[in-house]
């Protein structure tokens, strides 16, 4: 490409518009001088490959489009119809791709809309969010019913003790103490209780680790909930 254009004055058609073409000069019987982001791409091109340019204005103004007897008006018109390269600052679509070669695009760009970032409200019952509604109601109502199974264990062990003539475990003695120690353990503070028989350690092995993982859980999503913002979008 470089060798063909060696030399070559080559005349280019182009459209006004900042900042990629602008007219930096304009003096009575004088050629136009041209400024602009493209105009600068093109001094390059020029001076890597070797060649000049005359440029010189779309008689409409228009970069192009297909007309209703499937010819084109603008840049592009000008391109098909008088052989004119190239032709700097045009948007690449696929109609036009069609009719003519494009080079490399050297420019995207895209259309966005500006708002004003939502305010983040953080709710005081924020850490509940891990869970859902049901998973809390589940957990609630485990307490009480492990709590009241490992009162009725201990109250077994109690019979079993007085038979035997041993002494009688009291850390979990009463309801309210049963369902406290199993509070203790959810909540990780411990809390003293006898769990001498194997039907209360597989009760309360089962309860610690049921707590292990659902405080892991409970952690891993809070965290992930406070560090994400979970912001609704403002636009429907």
């Amino acid at each position: 490409m470089g060798s063909r254009l060696q030399g070559l004055t080559l005349k280019v058609v182009t459209v006004l518009e900042e900042p990629f073409v602008m007219v930096a000069e304009n003096i009575l019987g004088q050629p136009k001088r041209y400024k602009g982001f493209s105009i600068d791409v093109l001094d390059a091109l020029a001076k890597a490959l070797g060649f000049k340019y005359e440029i010189y204005q779309a008689p409409d103004g228009r970069y192009g489009h297909q007309l209703h007897n499937t010819s084109w008006n603008g840049m592009i018109g000008e391109l098909i119809s008088k052989q004119i390269w190239p032709s700097p600052a045009i948007t690449i679509t696929p109609e036009r791709e069609s009719v003519v070669d494009f080079s490399k695009r050297y420019l995207d760009y895209s259309v966005g809309i500006l708002i004003k970032k939502p305010e983040e409200k953080i709710s005081i019952f924020s850490l509940f969010a891990p869970f859902d509604f049901a998973v809390w109601a589940c957990i609630a109502a485990a307490i009480p019913v492990v709590g009241v199974l490992i009162f009725v264990l201990n109250r077994i062990q109690a019979v079993r003790a007085q038979s035997a003539a041993q002494p009688r475990p009291s850390a979990s003695a009463t309801l309210h103490s049963a369902i406290w120690i199993v509070y203790g353990a959810f909540v990780q503070q411990g809390g003293e209780s006898s769990v001498n028989s194997m039907a209360m350690r597989i009760v309360m092995g089962s309860w610690w680790l049921f707590t292990l993982i659902v405080c892991s859980s409970y952690t891993a999503n809070l965290a992930a909930f406070l560090t994400v913002s979970r912001m609704d979008n403002p636009i429907r």
